[in-house]
């Protein structure tokens, strides 16, 4: 049964640029909450929640983890997810199924590249967020300038809850607007908090902030509105119920400050989790769709409903084989139950439930209504599948997942190493969606793509060392796409005569370019008078994709192609689905050669931080690289440059930019979408493939 109570329950991520802060600040909060005895240090490799081999080695966080906490009468359920862009996917899925997110700014960076794109994550999935800006304790940080980022750069309203008692390494406190106390740390390790009276010197700053406070509330608030026009008192109860009210619809960012690293701020962050962050009754129903009659229904948070759960996550276990990673919206699942996959139709059975720590486990005997935990023995299970009763099947919307814009060749040393091999890349694209895997007919090579260097890096290190496979590595490849640019009718015939039944399928397919870029593929019919039976039309959709992933300029995968089956015709005894599938890919095929089709490379959104000295070098060696450089701009005593730039020309960037600056500068790179190579870059593209 469950022991708490639904509107007691948070779940939250931790989100943020690299380097920001998350997993310092997720430390200190097992740590406040009595998780963990000890503080663990990124720096140190002794995070807790950065457990993998890879993460402790290089200081970053690679995938999401999960835990669950304890403050005050309220279980928080954590996802730390990770900053670098190349495992963005962790973000995505997270912020699926989460309620809330703590959004983590770095005091001295501000509003950084990694920052704008998790805010806009959170933005599509309708998730309330609160802020909390993070190392004060440092030389340059300016938490005020900080917030004026936020509403300028994510057109946040975004509203100081606190001010800082002090700057960079005289930050010693915080003063809580809301009840105009001030907040100092007795001891090191930040567990002994002393409750003080704002002194003289600061009440002025105070009287502003608050006053601040309260007209961004009467903005979105009609309760508060009516008192503060009226010039009545507003009581602090009054101001935090009017927070987590718009807080929760998404109308305010309550913002905090602190230091992680100091151990500063993290139980009033705690307490703004519980305060302002919504439970999942707080919430809309999720909607999902009957798979059998197509329409939508609501999913309400109650236990006595029938059970639903979304699979977020698939990770391996050394010991327990895979882990499916699940977010319960509504009933309860007891181990050594059944449950049904609606997107692939079949019943599995639940060997173990377990609660994560990170890596560490705690098993379970049930999970219910806003439970985040992991179930054992799901073998089919996917990440994006809907697990439900069979008697009440549902299907809740899929995670979108980014496309690929790297690739690399691997291949194993031995044939010993040829199983294992495939073994570990079926593995590791079952768990990651972003990383996919193909075979090469032209070259023999199998090729691995991913979302950036470091996310193939990463995966070819978990082969050699956690499959251990010994394998022969390329060196990293554009994923090139191709697409067509006018509209065109094309027709596709397989017509074969044999002893016995032959083959006979005939499809006209209309083919134009996708009014929105990144759209992809669609497939739809137009089908009329039943020129073609309705149970050949999934295979023409079979052939029309199975067909795209190969173009007809250098063999690239084709996107961005709206495809409408709008003719054809049949034989009673010679059409089968294997004719039709063969037809349509001719057709598309055929449609790809006469529609113009041309090249398109990925694009990616680049920001250089960069002393100032340095700039001129800078600016002219992206204009070299046919970068669109689109602001330059100040941070303290740097300057920053933003431009869109093509992947091809800044592989190992990080080189250049260290011998231009002598290592002063940095940089943070994302895809941001495809556009047409240009013809001379092209034809020699072409050329290289062909040959």
């Amino acid at each position: 049964m469950r022991n708490i109570r639904l509107d007691k329950i948070r779940n939250i991520g931790i989100i943020a640029h690299i380097d920001a802060g998350k997993t310092t600040t997720t430390e200190r909060i097992l740590y406040y909450t009595g998780k963990t005895y000890k503080m663990g240090e990124v720096d140190e490799g002794t995070a807790t929640m950065d457990w993998m081999i890879q993460e402790q080695e290089r200081g970053i966080t690679i995938t999401a983890a999960c835990t669950t906490c304890r403050w005050r009468d309220f279980n928080i359920n954590i996802i730390d997810t990770p900053g670098h862009v190349d495992f963005t996917v962790e973000v995505e899925r997270s912020l699926k199924v989460l309620d809330g997110a703590v959004v983590i700014f770095c005091g001295v960076g501000g509003v950084e590249s990694q920052s704008e794109t998790v805010w806009r994550q959170a933005e599509r999935y309708n998730v309330p967020r609160i802020a909390f800006v993070n190392k004060l304790d440092r030389i340059g940080s300016d938490f005020l300038d900080v917030v004026k980022q936020m509403q300028e750069k994510l057109g946040a309203n975004a509203t100081p809850l606190q001010l800082p008692f002090g700057r960079e390494e005289n930050f010693k406190g915080i003063i809580d607007l809301i009840e105009e106390k001030l907040i100092l740390y007795k001891d090191d390790l930040g567990k002994e908090l002393e409750l003080n009276k704002v002194p003289a010197e600061y009440q002025v700053e105070v009287n502003k902030y608050r006053n601040y406070l309260l007209e961004r509330l009467a903005d979105v608030d009609e309760k508060i509105m009516e008192k503060f026009l009226g010039a009545k008192e507003i009581t602090g109860e009054e101001v935090k119920k009017a927070i987590r009210r718009t807080t929760i619809a998404n109308r305010f960012v309550p913002v905090l400050c602190g230091s992680a690293l100091r151990n500063k701020g993290i139980q009033l962050l705690l307490d703004a989790i519980c305060d302002y962050l919504p439970s999942p009754e707080d919430l809309p129903p999720i909607k999902g769709s009957n798979p059998q009659s197509g329409e939508y229904e609501e999913i309400l948070p109650r236990d006595e409903a029938p059970f639903c759960a979304l699979c977020f996550k698939v990770a391996g276990d050394p010991y327990v084989g895979k882990l499916n990673y699940i977010r319960v919206y509504c009933g309860t699942l007891r181990t050594g139950s059944y449950v049904y996959n609606s997107r692939k139709r079949e019943k599995e059975r639940v060997i173990k439930l377990l609660k994560m720590h990170a890596n560490h486990q705690e098993i379970i005997d049930e999970v219910s209504t806003g439970d985040i935990a992991a179930v054992v023995g799901l073998k089919e299970t996917r990440t994006g599948d809907t697990l439900c009763e069979e008697s009440y099947p549902i299907l809740i919307e899929e995670i979108h997942f980014p496309e690929p814009v790297i690739q690399q060749a691997i291949e194993p040393l031995t044939k010993q190493d040829q199983e294992k091999l495939s073994l570990a890349l079926h593995k590791l694209e079952e768990e990651d969606p972003t990383f996919k895997v193909s075979y090469n007919q032209d070259t023999g090579q199998t090729i691995i793509s991913g979302m950036g260097q470091l996310h193939l890096e990463i995966a070819i290190d978990r082969i050699m060392r956690e499959f251990k496979v010994a394998a022969r590595i390329g060196l990293p490849q554009v994923a090139y796409r191709e697409t067509i640019t006018k509209k065109v009718i094309s027709t596709g015939k397989f017509i074969q005569q044999t002893g016995g039944h032959g083959q006979y399928g005939h499809v006209v397919l209309e083919m134009e370019p996708q009014e929105v870029p990144g759209t992809g593929i669609t497939f739809r019919e137009k089908i009329k008078g039943g020129v073609i039976p309705r149970e050949f039309i999934p295979a023409v959709k079979e052939g029309v994709f199975g067909a795209a992933k190969s173009g007809c300029l250098a063999g690239y995968p084709v996107t961005d192609v709206k495809v409408t089956l709008i003719d054809g015709s049949f034989h009673e005894v010679d059409s089968s689905e294997m004719s039709f599938q063969m037809a349509a890919a001719i057709a598309f095929n055929d449609g790809l050669k006469k529609a113009q089709p041309i090249l398109l490379e990925p694009i990616m959104d680049i920001e250089i931080v960069v002393p100032q000295e340095y700039l001129g070098q800078i600016v002219g060696d992206l204009n070299v690289r046919r970068a669109k450089i689109t602001a330059i701009g100040q941070r303290g005593n740097v300057r920053t440059v933003r431009a869109y730039v093509p992947l091809a020309e800044v592989f190992n960037y990080a080189t250049t930019l260290r011998s231009l600056t002598q290592g002063r500068a940095s940089y943070t790179m994302e895809p941001s979408y495809y556009q047409e190579v240009p013809l001379n870059i092209a034809q020699n593209i072409i050329l290289v493939k062909v040959t």
